[in-house]
């Protein structure tokens, strides 16, 4: 997991999307105009929550969101998403 300088407020947390995935299940390899954007990532970040909702997920929570969830931020050269916990579908 990474160490973010970056604490999301409220009710965010900030994701790292897994690798897309290189190939198929029977080894066809994937080329990059084909690949589509990963739907699971790892909790690096989380705010404390809402006054009434606490935050459920905590840091290094491998989690599925939904396809077009949040907004991409790059921090130290690294790509991330930052959304509500709200847009997380489950966690793994």
């Amino acid at each position: 997991m990474s160490n973010l300088t970056i604490k999301p407020l409220a009710d965010r947390v900030i994701v790292e999307p897994a690798a897309a995935e290189e190939k198929t299940a029977f080894g066809i390899i994937i080329p990059d105009t084909a690949k589509e954007k990963p739907q699971k990532g790892f909790i690096v970040a989380v705010g404390n929550g809402k006054k009434d909702e606490p935050i459920t997920v905590k840091v290094g929570d491998e989690v599925l969101y939904g396809k077009y969830s949040g907004t991409e931020i790059t921090i130290e050269g690294k790509d991330y998403l930052i959304m509500r916990e709200s847009d997380i579908f489950a966690v793994l």
